[in-house]
């Protein structure tokens, strides 16, 4: 059995800690509740977005990965859903959320 938290759960942590620090969280595309991946779209400060979801490091151990697409992140996006209709697209507006993402993604 894994230790690892459904998908499902860490999507909702994630969209509350983003709300209650000040910026705001929604899902594009529900995936699956429990073992969907995860991909992180965040927009920062200066209204630019970068693309983050859970992968293995060089040490085997969960890191975030930088996803950002050159151009059209919607496209991106839409296009790893076709392939994967598992994958859970969650959108954050605000400073934190590259470091709400990593402490509630990665701790799970």
């Amino acid at each position: 059995m894994s230790a690892r938290l459904p998908s499902g759960m860490l999507v909702t942590a994630l969209l509350r800690r983003m709300n209650d620090g000040g910026g705001m969280g929604m899902v594009l595309a529900r995936g699956d509740a429990q073992a969907g991946g995860i991909l992180v779209i965040a927009i920062g400060p200066d209204r630019s977005e970068r693309v983050w979801e859970r992968g293995l490091g060089a040490d085997g151990r969960p890191t975030l990965i930088d996803a950002t697409p050159r151009e059209d992140v919607t496209g991106y996006w839409r296009r790893r859903r076709q392939r994967d209709p598992d994958l859970w697209v969650v959108e954050l507006d605000g400073a934190a959320a590259e470091r709400f993402t990593a402490e509630t993604i990665l701790n799970d």
